[in-house]
């Protein structure tokens, strides 16, 4: 009888230690999918402050002026403003491999290189903004943000990842 008791203990203490290993590891795999598609990002994003009219890339847009091929996204979501007399930029992808951020990011910050050059003698405060882009990523997920205050727009797009 004892030799079954200790058995079923063992069980239970090693289908605890299972279980516990495949777990999110205090919440990294959760922190690394935020429960929302890009637009829905976006969206969120496009709320805080004041936008000027903005519109949605295509792909062959995306390949033109972000330098970026789109066969390496998931998902994205990429709007810039409607009239060149702005600078602000949302850009939420989602890369569908990690091992290609780095490119993708690489990709974006020549995008923001080529911002700041088209505003670089037309518009100062415009190229201000431009220099003083965000970029980041969280896991798959990339955020590259130009705005007026770029770290709000940061700050957003990370909550999206903390913990819950």
């Amino acid at each position: 009888m004892m030799k079954k008791s200790y058995f079923a203990l063992v069980l239970v203490v090693l289908a605890t230690l299972l279980l516990t290993a495949c777990s999110n590891n205090d919440g990294e795999e959760a922190a690394a999918d935020p429960g929302m598609t890009t637009v829905e990002m976006a969206d969120k994003l496009a709320k805080q402050g004041e936008q000027p009219p903005l519109v949605d890339l295509t792909e062959n847009e995306i390949q033109n002026l972000y330098h970026l091929d789109p066969a390496l996204l998931e998902e994205f979501t990429i709007r810039v403003p409607l009239m060149n007399v702005k600078t602000n930029e949302i850009a939420v992808v989602k890369v569908k491999d990690e091992k290609d951020v780095q490119t993708v990011m690489d990709a974006i910050k020549q995008r923001a290189a080529d911002v700041q050059k088209s505003f670089e003698t037309y518009l100062p405060d415009q190229y201000e903004n431009a220099k003083n882009y965000k970029l980041v990523a969280k896991g798959q997920y990339v955020g590259f943000f130009i705005a007026d205050d770029s770290q709000q727009p940061q700050d957003t797009f990370e909550s999206f990842f903390a913990k819950k």
